[in-house]
């Protein structure tokens, strides 16, 4: 075997990486000597004397006879032609190479030091497990279904707008003693859902059509003496990542705003089954980033100045301003806590792995989940019961028999706080006989923001390998989104993401080790949280505790707030803990029963488009 001639520097010009000496100190050079190194190429370049280049490229062209600029696009653009890569024009050649410098190379090193620095894999496996099992049958676990309360003695309220802010469970009452039909409350919520559109931009397409039809047979089968339990002909929402045959999934986005898919997902056929009635697909951010999306960015229903935040917008908004009595979205990193807690409602983002997901655009297989926004916990562990369980087609998700939510004794709980948490949960908590302790979840991984961007960032791409291939990212609604996250995730090696993964593992059994508590009570959109939480497969429960004046308002009769919220966290199959305690904490408060003023803004305050507040610099929220 013949070595490879080697690329180097000058040294007595500048340290070189071909020398072993400390990184050269332009780009341009490291650049070059990475291509070279690939290509097996012999490079000489000084900065002091240009004679002493003696090296050619392919073409014979020696790094004299070029500007350092041409150079270095012609030898990044042979890089990107060796990954199959060469669609990418100059401009965003040098916007990837920017990025992986900048992002891509400390997260190397510091996944590399983690769990690299010693060979033959004896520590730190990988979490991503294979199953060569070819058996597909769900194999049922004798999970009891749980023992909902009563909600006896709810009467229906003469004002549609106090129907619309009802829980599930009251509304379930309504509906369970005949007091109103199913298809009264889709009328409701349809009107509803227009007459805050236009304000909140919340809503893709209303399926009034197929509502109507569903809540017949709701209605029907009751009359029949048939019911199916506490969802039975309660109106709902789906986040549009969620497929429904013969409607729009347009994922948010106006590459595919067009999109029907002939396909049922999992959770909407759960939802079904247990008499839901879909009456709207709810805005997702495009392509599940963020709040924008091709037909606008979804508002906050407490400060319509303020945006959503998170791709699940449109549920949180809906859930918020009445519009639905709940709502299912996902998250990935993010997309469920951040809306939530932005927009004042409770919502659950499950352990991962409890709730099928078929029929529902991927990001990532290892990541994503899907959960309710609702008025209460209550409602939370309705929800979870009926779209909980195996989809044989989702071969991450699981049967997981879950506690009963509503038989869980809290005074026998431990229960974590950290410096982050809202006190007022603490001592109400505290109050009901739930032993609160000071609590902090330790563990050594430092790179773990950089885990899941690696992580999030492959595994889309690799859904989206085509839409990148074809150019359609120029059409994204938000070019500092997945354009420029994919475009640097084009460049992590196979290499590097495997060690992410066996970084992730490393995180995960410190996490299980320093978790010593039943659940902790903590800051629910710390994003070092947010990413911790998803990566190790935490379920959270987001909790409204409370409202503040929003900053420099227009007038001081403003009536628009900014929310206050908690988060409760709990080991993996152990959501029951968190709903529990999140019902005992609502039990004697009242911020999460709470309306919005949306359009009712008070005296000379009107809604300013476009806003006057400047919007803060995007974070990933997906």
């Amino acid at each position: 075997m013949v070595r490879p001639s080697i690329a180097t520097c000058d040294p007595s010009a500048r340290p070189c990486l071909a020398t072993r000496g400390s990184l050269p100190r332009s780009r341009t050079c490291a650049s070059l000597l990475f291509l070279c190194l690939l290509l097996g190429l012999t490079v000489f370049c000084t900065d002091a004397n240009p004679s002493d280049s003696k090296l050619l490229c392919y073409s014979n062209i020696t790094l004299t006879e070029l500007p350092d600029k041409t150079m270095e696009a012609k030898c990044l653009q042979s890089m990107f032609e060796l990954i199959d890569s060469g669609f990418f024009n100059e401009t965003k050649i040098q916007e990837i190479a920017k990025g992986a410098t900048e992002m891509n190379i400390p997260i190397y090193r510091a996944n590399r030091k983690l769990v690299a620095t010693k060979n033959g894999g004896l520590e730190n496996p990988s979490p991503l497990v294979f199953n060569p099992s070819w058996n597909r049958e769900v194999r049922r676990v004798q999970g009891k279904r749980f023992k909902y309360p009563s909600a006896s003695g709810v009467k229906l309220p003469r004002d549609e707008e106090d129907i619309a802010f009802m829980s599930v469970l009251e509304l379930g009452e309504l509906i369970k003693t005949r007091q109103v039909t199913s298809e009264e409350l889709v009328r409701i919520y349809l009107k509803q859902l227009k007459r805050y559109n236009h304000v909140l931009e919340a809503v893709v397409t209303y399926t009034a059509e197929l509502a109507y039809k569903q809540a017949k047979e709701a209605d029907d089968l009751l009359s029949q003496g048939t019911y199916l339990g506490p969802l039975h002909g309660i109106p709902y929402g789906l986040k549009d990542t969620i497929a429904v045959p013969r409607y729009r999934t347009t994922w948010g986005s106006t590459s595919f705003k067009d999109q029907v898919l002939d396909i049922e997902a999992w959770v909407y056929k759960r939802l079904k089954a247990s008499g839901a009635v879909l009456v709207a697909k709810l805005v997702a951010g495009s392509m599940a980033y963020d709040d924008i999306w091709f037909g606008g960015r979804t508002r906050n229903p407490w400060n319509i100045e303020e945006f959503s935040t998170g791709s699940s917008a449109g549920p949180a908004a809906s859930t918020s301003a009445g519009m639905v009595p709940f709502a299912i979205g996902s998250e990935t990193a993010g997309s469920i806590t951040y809306p939530a807690a932005r927009c004042g409602v409770t919502a659950l983002r499950p352990t991962f792995g409890s709730v099928g997901r078929t029929g529902v655009m991927s990001i990532s297989e290892s990541l994503d989940k899907l959960g309710p926004f609702c008025r209460t916990a209550a409602d939370c562990a309705v929800i979870l019961d009926a779209i909980k369980g195996k989809d044989p087609d989702d071969l991450s998700s699981r049967e997981i028999a879950f506690e009963d939510p509503f038989s869980v004794d809290i005074t026998k709980l431990t229960v974590g706080y950290t410096k982050d948490a809202d006190m007022k949960v603490v001592e109400v908590l505290r109050l009901k006989g739930v032993n609160m302790v000071p609590f902090e979840l330790n563990y050594t991984v430092e790179s773990v923001q950089g885990i899941l961007n690696f992580t999030m960032d492959v595994e889309m791409l690799a859904h989206f390998d085509e839409w990148q291939r074809a150019g359609q990212d120029d059409l994204f609604e938000a070019h500092d989104q997945w354009p420029v996250e994919l475009r640097r995730a084009r460049v992590v090696t196979a290499v590097d993401y495997i060690q992410a993964q066996r970084a992730r593992g490393k995180l995960i059994r410190e996490v299980e080790k320093s978790f010593t508590v039943d659940a902790f009570i903590g800051n629910v959109t710390d994003w070092e949280k947010v990413c911790m939480g998803n990566l190790v497969g935490l379920p959270v429960l987001v909790i409204p505790t409370g409202f503040k004046n929003i900053s420099d308002p227009p007038t001081n009769s403003c009536r628009r707030r900014t929310t206050i919220n908690a988060g409760i966290y709990a080991p993996p199959e152990h959501d029951h803990i968190a709903l529990a305690l999140g019902m005992a904490y609502q039990s004697v408060t009242d911020a999460h029963r709470k309306r919005p003023p949306i359009d009712d803004l008070g005296p000379d305050d009107s809604i300013p488009n476009p806003p006057r507040a400047l919007i803060p610099p995007r974070r990933l929220h997906i």
